[in-house]
């Protein structure tokens, strides 16, 4: 970040974050085909939008599946990203400059620059450049206060899924009092079409005080050439800032929420366990499964070898979508069988990657079930073709998002409420 700049690098992130996720926002058929097999990854997002400071976070929403921020509306303020307390804190806040000051206690050494930081009022951080004489690099602490034992706690604790964040080491360890660390050190691009190396350590007590360093080998976090191999402190060092009192203690001083406020509902879907082994009984015979994930919210994947190279294959079960049938993304669609909606899409890929071939099946039922199902010619969205072509045809796609392994057709939905009312 050039100093004349000095914005603020919540902001400044969080704009980043929306930028390389989303991609483009513009509401075409490609836009909408992504965003439905994205909005299954949310979580991933999520973990990756909590490197801006812990209390924000994005969420896959909405028809088009635009990325937004909590409170709506686009413009990226950190007040309206930021959880407005309810009630004051009984520790004396901390001020930004005070944890600026902290914050180059605990480095000891070296020239820092492009100074900032929030107090405990409102998100709290401190971000600065640090030169600790083998190069800038910038270096910032996050605070806030989380529920443990959540999945969004456990977004933090847990090492990301390879198959869509590569990294280079993760670790997770419980210490002496309870709290749980990951130290992770992997890349700001996962393509790693720049040499900018990302490094984190997340700590979580048994209280919910959540501490996050992030470093970077380079005096910006995106856009910038790297001043050196790696980012400045270890992991051994990494874990000394983290769990350096002081933070706790800033923690403590973040007025509390009322968690009535910041309830919202879950959307319902099918277990991740079921939505993978659903997945891997309905793939065609000869294609052996070499690896598999998903997540709470109704998205799974495998990744496939049929001895000709690896292909992704991702599927995204979400309910209540019936409004879709409406808008652009299903038009021209072909009616099949109950009444279900069906249309197909051929595309590069999220990252459009050089030779990426990705085949897409999107399917919304007369109950408002939607399927949508993709297999691509790489072993993972950040890697090279592995083949000319996905290792499902397009028919095949087809035959698994239609299955009535989802849900129950509508036929089957009406027969069951039929019994219901007569039971």
């Amino acid at each position: 970040m050039p100093a004349q700049q000095q914005s603020d690098p919540f902001e400044d992130r969080v704009v980043a974050e929306l930028r390389d996720a989303g991609g483009q926002f513009d509401a075409d058929a490609y836009a909408l085909t992504t965003a439905g097999l994205a909005r299954g990854r949310r979580l991933r997002l999520r973990r990756r939008a909590a490197v801006v400071g812990g209390a924000a976070s994005l969420a896959l929403v909405g028809v088009g599946g635009a990325l937004l921020l909590p409170g709506g509306g686009s413009d990226p303020d950190p007040s309206s990203v930021a959880s407005k307390p309810s009630a004051t804190a009984t520790v004396p806040p901390v001020s930004g400059q005070e944890l600026i000051s902290t914050l180059k206690e605990q480095l000891g050494y070296g020239k820092f620059s492009q100074e900032t930081g929030r107090g405990t009022e409102d998100a709290p951080y401190a971000w600065l450049v640090w030169d600790d004489g083998d190069g800038g690099s910038v270096v910032s602490v996050s605070m806030d206060r989380v529920e443990p034992g959540t999945e969004q706690t456990r977004q933090w604790t847990e090492c990301p899924d390879k198959t869509f964040t590569p990294y280079d080491s993760c670790r997770t360890s419980r210490l002496d009092n309870g709290s749980v660390l990951r130290i992770f050190q992997g890349y700001e691009y996962p393509d790693k079409r720049e040499p900018t190396k990302h490094w984190t350590a997340d700590l979580i007590t048994p209280k919910g005080q959540h501490v996050a360093v992030y470093e970077w080998n380079a005096e910006a976090e995106k856009g910038s050439p790297v001043t050196r191999e790696n980012p400045p402190l270890d992991a051994a060092e990494l874990k000394k800032l983290v769990t350096a009192p002081a933070w706790l203690t800033a923690v403590d001083a973040i007025p509390k929420e009322d968690k009535s406020s910041l309830a919202s509902p879950e959307e319902t879907a099918a277990p991740t366990s079921d939505i993978r082994k659903t997945l891997v009984d309905l793939l065609p015979d000869g294609l052996t499964p070499v690896s598999r994930g998903g997540d709470e919210s109704g998205w799974g994947y495998v990744v496939v070898d049929d001895g000709k190279g690896k292909s992704l294959v991702e599927i995204n079960v979400q309910p209540n979508m019936g409004d879709l049938l409406g808008e652009s993304i299903f038009q021209g669609a072909e009616e099949v069988g109950d009444g279900t909606m069906l249309v197909t899409r051929e595309d590069a890929g999220d990252k459009d990657v050089s030779g990426t071939v990705r085949w897409t099946v999107d399917t919304v039922r007369i109950n408002g079930l939607r399927v949508v199902i993709s297999a691509l010619n790489a072993g993972g969205p950040h890697d090279a073709p592995s083949r000319d072509k996905p290792a499902l045809t397009m028919e095949q796609l087809k035959k698994i998002a239609l299955s009535s392994k989802w849900g129950p057709s509508r036929e089957e939905s009406q027969t069951g409420q039929k019994n219901s009312d007569q039971g």
